[in-house]
């Protein structure tokens, strides 16, 4: 099957309107296997490149918007794969669980976009969480609690930007996620505060970003440079 530009490929459907609940495993196994989606118009467009600095351009469009959606998915990957690499030593059986769980959300939206990109995909960012105590309950879930809200101010403030529906719903799809691993992060923290008036504003709203303000916050744990010039406004 040849998808058309701007139209999603029928796996992808299956994920946006799915038959049956699938269970994690099976989740992870498809979101992992997307190898075909890199027919989508995304593999004729320009592929983001390396800029002057040795670093890496998102691109424009909506290649742009999803680049930039898998530049944060990178980030918070890597984040869950050392949290659970190096478990602070008072991780509870509970917490372990639920670490894992977002963990495994985080890798499956990783590889999600790597492979709906294709060959217009950014390289593989280097992290640098030198700043995070992973020994620490404190420092992980705190840090935690930053990367879950940035990713949700993040979807939030980019969904106006994309011009492709099925990107948007998609995109709402994994908004609603991450909005669930950050209230889960904020009780964790402090019971009851998973909704709380630094999570949503007086009209009850999530709030949201624009990608500059959320690279900015993001550049402090991102070693690789990254130009977002091209991103539509």
């Amino acid at each position: 099957m040849t998808s058309k530009p701007n139209q999603v490929d029928d796996s992808v459907m299956e994920i946006i309107e799915p038959s049956h609940q699938p269970s994690r495993r099976k989740f992870l196994a498809t979101a992992g296997g997307f190898s075909i989606l890199s027919a989508f118009a995304l593999s004729s467009c320009k592929k983001s490149s390396s800029n002057g600095g040795g670093g890496v351009n998102l691109g424009s469009g909506d290649v742009g918007i999803l680049n930039y959606a898998y530049a944060l998915e990178q980030l918070e990957a890597a984040f869950y794969i050392q949290v659970l690499a190096s478990p602070y030593a008072s991780m509870s059986a509970a917490e372990t669980s639920f670490l894992k769980d977002i963990r495994d959300h985080e890798i499956a939206h990783r590889e999600f976009f790597k492979a709906a990109l294709g060959s217009s995909a950014i390289a593989g960012l280097e992290v640098n969480f030198a700043s995070i105590d992973f020994t620490s309950r404190t420092s992980v879930l705190g840090t935690a609690k930053a990367f879950e809200d940035l990713g949700v101010t993040a979807y939030n403030g980019a969904g106006q930007l994309l011009q492709s529906a099925d990107y948007l719903l998609l995109a709402g799809k994994i908004v609603s996620v991450e909005a669930r691993h950050a209230a889960l992060i904020r009780d964790l923290i402090a019971p009851g505060s998973f909704a709380d008036n630094t999570a949503v504003d007086s009209n009850a709203l999530d709030m949201a970003r624009k990608p500059s303000e959320v690279l900015a916050i993001a550049g402090a744990y991102i070693k690789t440079s990254i130009d977002a010039s091209n991103l539509p406004t």
